[in-house]
């Protein structure tokens, strides 16, 4: 693909800042590109990077100052990057047709255009969307709903009864649908209780290789419009997350706990069960979240978490609790000394003295 600078820029809606003219055939990161090829800076840090960089245009910051490379002025250059991969990076198109390896049940509907890659397996009464693509090596159980323009890569599970929106993208090896976690003991034995909801996933969902979210055991695991979910997270049964949450990778979700809207769990946070996390809340990484938390927006940390301003008090103390130890041993001494003169005075005062 050869695009003109100037063509680049009505796509991103920014404005140049030199050679319009200039003929783009690539993205690359700023270390990498070479000639032909655009790149971007986002974080000012990297500005040093835009005098080293072979690449022959930079998208930036409005107000960058130009060093005589081409550059494209943007208020979001993470957003207009995002745009320019895009563009520069399609895919070849899939066929559209169902691979005749393919294994396709009873009463299924499929949509138009749509991609059944070899040795996919749908089970019966499924409805399959229009312009859905799905890999080989796919399971999609019986009576699941696919959304149109799903995409669904290779060797994921979609167990029975389960919807998926549309726009929805499912990595690698996700499981979706799988039983909860759910025991009830009997005479020293572990008795299974079925687990017969469902799960629910909306629109513009896009979820990681290796991600497991249980049915339900009544009722449904439900997880809600925009969200993304990172690689080997476990969501536990009728955990309830709301819109456009970041779930960041090895978070664990225990069973019924409700997330809210735009709430951020960073790498391996862990929510125990029947607990609420208001909307607009960030949980820094490793923290435990052991009860429930009020609306934000608010940084929460630790374990048990809190306010991250107090978790940071107490990881500055604690760093300094060799120091602290040795002032408290010193003390202990002082104390000690001054407890001997002590009765050392209050015995000399009972000492009769001579007429």
């Amino acid at each position: 693909m050869l695009k003109k600078l100037r063509e680049v820029c009505e796509l991103v809606g920014g404005e140049i800042v030199g050679d319009g003219d200039i003929e783009i055939h690539g993205v690359a990161g700023i270390r990498e590109a070479c000639e032909g090829e655009i790149t971007f800076v986002a974080n000012p840090r990297y500005s040093s990077q835009i005098d080293k960089t072979r690449a022959s245009a930079i998208i930036v910051c409005k107000g960058t100052l130009s060093n005589g490379t081409p550059m494209i002025q943007v208020q979001n250059p993470y957003l207009a990057w995002a745009k320019v991969v895009e563009v520069f990076s399609t895919k070849n198109e899939e066929k559209k047709e169902i691979h005749p390896t393919a294994i396709i049940g009873e009463n299924v509907k499929i949509g138009k255009d749509v991609s059944v890659q070899a040795y996919t397996f749908i089970g019966d009464n499924t409805e399959i969307g229009d312009e859905v693509t799905i890999s080989p090596f796919v399971y999609i159980g019986d009576n699941s709903k696919i959304g149109a323009k799903t995409l669904i890569y290779p060797q994921v599970t979609i167990r029975e009864n389960i919807t998926i929106g549309e726009r929805v993208i499912i990595h690698s090896g996700t499981v979706i649908g799988s039983d909860g976690f759910g025991y009830v003991l009997v005479n020293k034995k572990h008795y299974k209780i079925p687990q017969v909801g469902t799960v629910v996933i909306e629109d513009d969902v896009e979820i990681g290789a290796g991600v497991t979210i249980d049915r339900a055991a009544t009722g449904k695991t439900f997880i809600g419009r925009g969200t993304k979910i990172d690689n080997l997270v476990q969501i536990a049964h009728n955990v309830i997350i709301g819109e456009d949450c970041l779930i960041v990778a090895q978070v664990g979700i225990a069973g019924s706990a409700e997330i809210g809207d735009r709430v951020t769990l960073a790498g391996q946070v862990g929510v125990v069960g029947h607990v609420t996390v208001g909307d607009d809340n960030q949980i820094t990484a490793k923290s435990g979240v052991s009860k429930s938390i009020p609306p934000g927006p608010a940084v929460w940390s630790g374990i048990p978490v809190m306010p991250h301003s107090r978790d940071l008090r107490i990881q500055a103390s604690t760093r300094r609790l060799p120091e602290l130890i040795d002032i408290i041993h010193e003390m202990q001494e002082r104390i000690e000394l001054l407890e001997r003169e002590l009765e050392e005075h209050k015995h000399d005062s009972r000492v009769p003295v001579a007429d």
